[in-house]
């Protein structure tokens, strides 16, 4: 009986050491394809609007029309969809934003990037539903002359009421200008 317990005791052990072994493994070795949080905000008018988003790395990777296919809704980051929020009404590429949270999509191509803002927040980033859009409009794109690693979303200020929202990652910048109404 006793030398049961001890085998009993001594693969549960084991088996513990195990997993403990294969979880921090995958931590290691998966953790440096992680994508972290980030966030971006930006006053204007007096009035606070805020972008909330996971911020993938390219790690080698091709990004445009690779990673990040054309011709199809990309959630605009990584993980969870990309989140504004806006203490304002907006408008936006002739779009007309309410003042609340919606989530950002963005159709890229190599030549034309559509922007799409969905009334629905919190989605994993495969679960875009078009039904829930708010509109669609075109970004203006630039090529950039030094590739960013890691994708950044960034809103500033151009004056008075107006506004910039701006997406950079490898040699690709897609922005759009906003207004605070």
């Amino acid at each position: 009986m006793f030398t049961l317990r001890r085998v009993v005791f001594c693969g549960l052990a084991l088996a513990a050491v195990a997993i403990t072994a294969i979880v921090a493994h995958a931590q290691f070795s998966y953790g440096r394809y992680t994508s972290p949080r980030a966030n971006t905000q930006v006053t204007i008018d007096g009035k606070q609007i805020s972008v909330a988003y996971y911020a993938p790395s390219m790690h080698g990777r091709k990004v445009m029309g690779g990673l990040v296919p054309f011709g199809e809704v990309w959630c605009t980051g990584a993980n969870w969809a990309t989140a504004l929020t806006t203490d304002a009404d907006l408008e936006m590429g002739g779009l007309k934003l309410a003042k609340g949270s919606y989530s950002i999509w963005t159709i890229p191509d190599e030549k034309e990037w559509i922007l799409i803002i969905n009334k629905q927040t919190g989605q994993f980033h495969l679960d875009y539903e078009q039904d829930r859009d708010l509109g669609r409009t075109k970004m203006n794109l630039k090529t950039l002359s030094t590739p960013v690693e890691t994708f950044k979303i960034q809103l500033s200020s151009a004056g008075g009421n107006k506004g910039t929202l701006a997406l950079a990652w490898e040699k690709t910048e897609a922005s759009i200008p906003f207004t605070v109404r």
